[in-house]
């Protein structure tokens, strides 16, 4: 088989959220970039309900306007069902931040992240479609780049100062370099379908983003999406789901009935499509970076999806990612400890999303209870729960800690720096 050689600025590898904005920002900068993804756009994912926050990085990419023009569903709030079926008064964003990114969208992600990828080729990055990385190359202990395999066969070597691994949660320079570390209270399972026909609250709710709770602090999503489409899930402990038949359109068919809110909202719907199972997703790689290598997105933590918080964190972050790749770039230094800055700053936003995802799974925690008695931090909740995750949580996660254990903060994620 013919192999050749091609050099870049940077190599992106995956071309999801997290690697489309780090490319798009890379090209603004003037860099050479390439992305490889080893499947052909469009493509199946999930993740489809954003963050208002995230309205910032899709802003700076120059996406606002095309999400606009979209036949996204908007979305203005997210509320939560108890096991009774009984709804909260909606987190309505707009009563929070008086900004445009109050109304935000849930997105197909086939489409969404096709809009993507076409804007960072609008700004000037190459994609090579159907190309999966196969190793990491190297100098010593510094990645040169990534030798790569297209899908009729033709081998090729992609090099450049720094390869981006953004390749979402296959995790490829993680699992290569034996880098995971699983969160060990986040073992969940998730469940998930879609439904044609189901039911939509009235007026500003019909978008709205719906956590349903399951006994033992497992719980539904329901996201309304276009086409007449809901997006539906279940995620919980494996020994609460498996309590019975192991086959998962048994276990979403009895789930169902366990709430009489997404009873309601399914009756009369169709089931469109497969079942889809994952479990046992929440990691942190245990480095963000080492010589010639920067992780970003999904391919350097994952977080369990209660809050939504995926696309965001992938977004930000391969925003993040390519500013100090530029940087580096400049400085002519693509070494380990040029993302530190950044590996810290990405935890940051990362553990005040674990410590609420924490919370939310206490069985001895409500955050009802936690704001009756602190209706001051109500804001600061809100600001968690919209993405708002860089800046000072202390006073928040001080008085969660009254009512359930907050998790202290992970110690890894910092760059491999190697002696010498």
């Amino acid at each position: 088989m013919k192999s050749d050689t091609q050099e870049f600025d940077a190599v992106v590898i995956g071309a999801g959220p997290a690697g489309s904005s780090a490319a798009t920002v890379l090209a603004g900068h003037g860099r050479r970039v390439v992305v490889l993804e080893r499947q052909q756009f469009p493509r199946y994912r999930i993740g489809e309900s954003l963050l208002p926050y995230c309205y910032f990085p899709l802003e700076r990419l120059g996406m606002i306007d095309k999400l606009k023009a979209s036949r996204f569903v908007k979305k203005y709030s997210v509320q939560f069902v108890g096991l009774s079926g009984r709804v909260s008064q909606p987190f309505y964003f707009f009563e929070h931040i008086d900004h445009a990114a109050s109304q935000t969208w849930q997105v197909v992600r086939s489409d969404f992240d096709q809009m993507l990828l076409d804007n960072a080729c609008e700004h000037g990055a190459e994609v090579m479609h159907e190309t999966s990385a196969d190793e990491l190359l190297l100098d010593g202990d510094r990645v040169v780049g990534v030798r790569a395999k297209r899908g009729d066969g033709h081998k090729c070597e992609v090099r450049a100062p720094v390869t981006i691994d953004a390749s979402g949660r296959d995790a490829f320079a993680v699992n290569e370099l034996d880098w995971i570390e699983r969160d060990p209270q986040l073992t969940k399972i998730a469940m998930w379908t879609y439904y044609k026909g189901a039911k939509r609250d009235p007026g500003l709710d019909q978008g709205a983003t719906t956590v349903a709770y399951l006994p033992d602090k497992g719980w539904f999503w329901y996201i309304p999406l276009p086409d007449d489409l809901t997006s539906v899930g279940v995620v919980a402990q494996r020994e609460y789901l498996y309590r019975g038949p192991r086959d998962p359109q048994a276990i979403i068919d009895r789930e169902i009935q366990c709430n009489p809110w997404i009873t309601e909202h399914l009756a009369g719907a169709v089931q469109e499509g497969p079942i889809r199972v994952t479990g046992d997703y929440s990691y942190r790689s245990r480095y963000c970076a080492s010589d010639g290598l920067v992780l970003t997105g999904d391919a350097f933590s994952f977080v369990d999806p209660v809050f939504s918080s995926g696309v965001f964190l992938a977004l930000r972050s391969g925003e993040m990612c390519a500013d100090t790749v530029h940087h580096a770039l400049d400085a002519g230094d693509t070494g380990a400890h040029m993302f530190a800055d950044y590996g810290a700053q990405l935890c940051i936003g990362i553990e005040s999303m674990r410590k609420l995802v924490y919370a939310f799974y206490d069985t001895a925690f409500s955050f009802g209870d936690m704001l009756r008695v602190h209706p001051h931090l109500r804001g600061d909740l809100t600001d968690c729960l919209i993405g708002n995750l860089y800046r000072d949580f202390d006073p928040l996660f001080k008085a969660v800690a009254q009512f359930a254990k907050v998790p202290a903060p992970l110690a890894h994620g910092g760059p491999l720096v190697l002696a010498g």
